[in-house]
């Protein structure tokens, strides 16, 4: 059974456990795909408003990527799974002998870096769909304006997650080559991320004050 096709409280209650997967990976996945529902659903609650019918086209294609990214987010779930038991298997091998701390060594570089490549890809994803709520915050109906807050508060957190598990990765990494093309990959991101999210969620405050 996938983590993603468990129920909500299935989904919570292993979360909550000491099971070694998900954990935060696996959590900022599922938040950047309910962030990214949200800009869904506030697409689908614009298309046909005649008083929106100038942004009709614009909010379609911002559906159809929304819905793309959402996908892929929920698949992310169980690939980060995936990716961390090696790594959870490769910190219990023994070290008493020289050749057994060289491949534990080895093993262990091979399964960070096998864990590092979802949180990046979570990165970029919901870099993606908080550029979709920008497009988004000013042409859809105001009526549901506070979701596109609340999904772009969700997508800021899911970045935000996704770096730290790729920050405490790549802190154990040795291959600085590796760890260098990692961060120019993802830390501008997460700092464009976070601005735009913030200046999205102001539009609706602001919008909601009115």
């Amino acid at each position: 059974m996938k983590l993603a096709d468990i129920t909500c409280t299935e989904f919570i209650d292993v979360l909550a456990s000491k099971a070694a997967v998900p954990g935060g990976g696996g959590a900022a996945a599922l938040a950047g795909a309910v962030g990214t529902a949200l800009g869904s659903m506030v697409c689908n609650l614009t298309i046909g408003k005649k008083k929106y019918a100038q942004y009709e086209d614009i909010v379609k294609s911002i559906l159809l990527k929304a819905g793309e990214i959402q996908k892929e987010l929920l698949k992310m779930i169980d690939e980060d799974a995936e990716n961390f038991l090696p790594l959870s298997k490769a910190y219990g091998m023994k070290k008493d002998t020289e050749e057994q701390k060289k491949l534990k060594e080895e093993t262990l570089e091979k399964a960070l870096k096998q864990a590092c490549e979802v949180p990046v890809s979570i990165v970029k994803k919901t870099y993606e769909a908080i550029k979709l709520h920008e497009e988004l915050v000013d042409k859809c109906s105001k009526l549901a304006i506070s979701d596109v807050g609340v999904g772009v508060q969700c997508l800021r957190s899911a970045i935000i997650g996704a770096q730290l598990n790729v920050i405490i990765n790549i802190n154990s990494i040795k291959d600085k080559e590796y760890v260098e093309k990692v961060k120019k990959e993802t830390e501008h991101l997460v700092e464009e991320g976070i601005e735009v999210s913030d200046e999205v969620y102001d539009k609706v405050l602001k919008s909601l004050s009115k």
